[in-house]
């Protein structure tokens, strides 16, 4: 193990706290499941028949006491075996985005070109709670099965099957005595977690978004819905990243797990949202203001308004391990008290309510039950042959149970849009001090799925920001009362940022909204305060005295915004004459030339914190006027003020709309797993002459450490130093090189007396090493590049590049991103039942 972390640790020595956490946490799942790989390697093989107890079993004290009680009529309860996952809890079907050394340490297999994330072997079982005797429905050796939930008539079982020798997991059904299994979808991807709804659909999760992690190497998958036939499936969810684990509420809202991220932590929100089964009306459940928690298996205890959870905790652990939760959402949807924790054990998964008293749990060791205060009793493990490589999952009883209420179809798929009303954005959390009139428009925009991941970090998007390119959707107004009334496209990931007089940001938002097509929702205000009581509704609003408002695009500025393309040439313009590696007024380089990564501009503008973008940060919802355009110092530096540089109208606006899209480096997905050329530096020679200086002891969250400081900026990052276009040209030779040859002597005194020095030949050198290998394999910015190979795979598996594709063939991955990104736009359906162009 040691042989890859260390590389990945020098990678990550410029990166922030949030970075830094990230890796360790990344670390250890890499470590367990090495660990794991070992053991499955040394595993048993399979039993040949089912584990069938001695007729002496019987019910211990605590199943007893249950039968006699909330399970009287329950005779049998069918669960899962199958291989349990061994990386993030998310990653238990699906491939791999590249080849690299996590997947190879924790895919469980190599196949078709790449890594996946399943094991193989699984069935589907009935268990009876009074004999202990077992029955098999179905057993794949080389499959998977996982995920069931018993029909409202106790006589089937819906679940999500792969089929041995095959990958995709599609929905099936059997009938509970193991006959008539039926096959509902097909196709490529993958189909899990389904659950019955009352009117007969089925809600399920689907990688048919076909979108990989934000943060890692692996596929999403987000809600679909069908018929019961598995016909007519549509998506429900926009999301970038999981939706997990729906289930049915009595008041026939879908209970579900959402996971996402909108420049904000990328590890700490994963709460429980709701919406109807038609999709319509998406809000919090409970949590999205704390984080710290994946809330995962979400369902309701009967009789009571709670929900039991496995409360998974952190970024959420494999297979969501992690307690037993109560959650009562009448105390408000992040009110703390509101969580009980069921007794002790934090290896606990998949809990289903039998009442507030009586729970079925599974566990690594088998499944148990467990009363209200967390008690609990092993009512059955696997054979011991199989324990080392098997698991149980998901224990459900088999018996009838009520249909939940069936809520009336709000969606008109004919309307390639929905409409949203606001009714003040300046009621709200957080909007203290903006005065009534303030506001003048939203920013609407977009978050756009990635095709693939390389990595758990945001790079090379942004430094320590935003993980997602964001799209400029177009602007609506705000009439002075406050209120807004406007159609959006349907089934898009919206966010909004509301815009003052001079199209400067007041304040955003820190999450994204979907509406269905032909949804007409509303929402209060601003960051709404869901915990007041209601107030006197306004039906004079002066959005509602005429019909929605349609987005009004900007059609002057790129929908997604390039740094290299598009904001260096006004750095070219106004500010390089004065921001260059000779002059360096205000020790500030602005030139475009290449870095490892990213470019001296792109550097300077983090490391000197001249914008406000998105950060990897727990927390959103910040104060007016603290974020984005509004507190960018680059904006104030291009008004006229600073030795009179004043951008044009276009130029202002393009500045502005890079930085509220999040001031991303690229504008392709073209550019992610590709187009670093790190500099192998000659330490130990620089540490003799400039360590004295510039190592130094830095606070990490693994305690102080010494690093390498240069320049005020973050520690460890040499990056910005080292200029791969022109290395003589490079800070971290010039700085050092006395004045009389050409240096800056920035150190006080020459360090380098010429360039003759041999540790200046040795670093020049390592630098032109460095632009020799940017040359040859070019950045996306350049004339040549090509994006890596596993980016050309999956826009291939998803249809925007051909097959027969040749390794010298021209690809334009803007236009092949943005026919991906088109992909996703809703198409309406004509009475007829066909899709139409929207």
């Amino acid at each position: 193990m040691a042989d890859f972390t260390l590389p990945c640790l020098l990678q990550w020595m410029g990166g922030g706290f949030s970075q830094r956490f990230l890796l360790r946490q990344t670390l250890w799942w890499g470590l367990g499941g090495a660990v794991f790989l070992g053991a499955c390697l040394t595993a048993w093989g399979r039993a040949e028949q089912p584990h069938t107890p001695a007729s002496t079993w019987k019910p211990g004290p605590l199943l007893q006491k249950m039968l006699a009680g909330p399970l009287s009529n329950v005779e049998e309860i069918v669960f899962a075996v199958r291989v349990p996952g061994r990386d993030h809890w998310y990653v238990t079907f699906g491939n791999y985005s590249d080849d690299s050394e996590y997947p190879r340490t924790l895919g469980f297999k190599f196949e078709d070109g790449v890594y996946w994330g399943y094991g193989e072997g699984g069935r589907l079982c009935a268990l009876n709670l009074r004999t202990g005797a077992v029955r098999v429905l179905l057993d794949d050796p080389r499959g998977g099965v996982r995920d069931p939930q018993v029909h409202y008539d106790g006589r089937k079982i819906l679940f999500s099957y792969r089929k041995g020798g095959t990958h995709p997991f599609h929905l099936y059904e059997i009938n509970v005595d193991g006959t008539e299994l039926r096959q509902l979808t097909d196709g490529p991807d993958d189909d899990i977690e389904p659950t019955y709804c009352p009117d007969g659909s089925i809600i399920f999760c689907s990688s048919r978004c076909k979108r990989f992690v934000n943060c890692w190497y692996t596929r999403v998958a987000v809600l679909y819905r069908c018929d019961a036939d598995g016909k007519n499936i549509r998506p429900l969810s926009s999301n970038n990243d999981h939706d997990n684990t729906p289930w049915m509420l009595p008041d026939g809202r879908v209970l579900y797990m959402r996971w996402e991220y909108v420049d904000r932590s990328q590890v700490h929100f994963h709460h429980l949202w709701t919406m109807n089964p038609d999709g319509t009306f998406q809000t919090v459940f409970f949590g999205n203001m704390y984080g710290g928690v994946a809330m995962l298996d979400a369902k309701p205890i009967p009789g009571t308004n709670r929900v039991v959870v496995s409360w998974s905790p952190g970024h959420g652990r494999p297979e969501h391990l992690g307690p037993v939760a109560i959650v009562d959402p009448s105390l408000g949807p992040d009110n703390q008290a509101a969580v009980k924790i069921l007794g002790k054990g934090r290896d606990w998964k998949d809990p289903y309510p039998i009442s507030e008293d009586c729970f079925l749990v599974a566990h690594p060791r088998g499944l148990f039950v467990m009363d209200g205060v967390g008690n609990s009793e092993l009512i059955y493990e696997l054979p011991p042959e199989e324990r080392a490589k098997f698991q149980c999952h998901e224990p459900r009883p088999i018996v009838p149970r009520p249909r939940e209420r069936v809520l009336a179809s709000r969606v008109d798929l004919t309307k390639p849009t929905g409409t949203l009303i606001l009714e003040d954005i300046y009621q709200g959390r957080n909007m203290a001090g903006v005065p009534r009139g303030k506001i003048k428009k939203l920013l609407v925009l977009k978050q756009l799925p990635k095709p693939v991941n390389f990595s758990g970090g945001m790079e090379p998007l942004t430094i320590g920001g935003s993980f997602t390119l964001a799209e400029v959707v177009g602007e609506v107004p705000v009439e002075p009362d406050g209120s807004a009334h406007f159609e959006v496209p349907a089934l898009q990931s919206l966010f909004f940022v509301a815009l003052d007089e001079n199209d400067l940001s007041v304040k955003r938002m820190h999450s994204f909204v979907t509406l269905q097509p032909g949804e007409v929702t509303s929402c209060v205000g601003c960051h709404e305060v869901r915990t007041h009581s209601p107030h006197v509704i306004r039906t004079d609003l002066m959005a509602l005295r005429r019909p929605p408002d349609k987005i009004q695009p900007i059609s002057d500025v790129p929908k997604v915004l390039d740094f290299p393309r598009d904001i260096q040439p006004i750095l070219d313009r106004h500010c390089v004459t004065c921001h260059n590696p000779d002059r360096r007024e205000g020790k500030i380089d602005l030139t475009g030339d290449h870095t490892a990564r990213y470019s001296i501009s792109y550097w300077t503008i983090r490391v000197h914190n001249l914008v406000s973008d998105g950060r990897n940060e727990p927390r959103g919802n910040r104060p007016p006027y603290s974020y984005g355009s509004a507190a960018s110092r680059l904006m104030k530096l291009v008004d006229g003020s600073h030795y009179g540089v004043k951008l044009s109208p276009l130029e202002l606006k393009t500045l502005r709309l890079w930085i509220d899209t999040s001031a991303c480096y690229p504008g392709t997905y073209a550019a992610l797993g590709c187009g670093y050329y790190p500099v192998d530096l000659p330490w130990g020679d620089l540490g003799q002459r400039c360590g004295a200086c510039h190592v130094k002891e830095v606070a990490t969250p693994e305690g102080p450490k010494k690093m390498a400081v240069f320049n005020g900026g973050f520690p460890g990052a040499i990056e910005p130093l080292c200029n791969l276009d022109r290395p003589e040209k490079s800070y971290l030779l010039r700085a050092p090189l006395a004045k009389s040859a050409g240096g800056l002597e920035a150190c006080g005194e020459a360090v380098f007396a010429d360039t003759n020095d041999p540790v200046y030949q040795k670093t020049l050198a390592a630098i032109e090493d460095a632009h020799r290998r940017l040359q040859e394999g070019k950045r996306f910015d350049m004339p040549g590049f090509r994006p890596n190979r596993h980016y050309i795979r999956e826009m291939q598996r998803f249809g925007f590049l051909p097959e027969d594709l040749g390794p010298n063939d021209p690809i334009d991955y803007y236009k092949v991103d943005r026919d991906y990104w088109d992909s996703f736009l809703y198409q309406p359906i004509n009475t007829s039942g066909l899709a139409t162009k929207p």
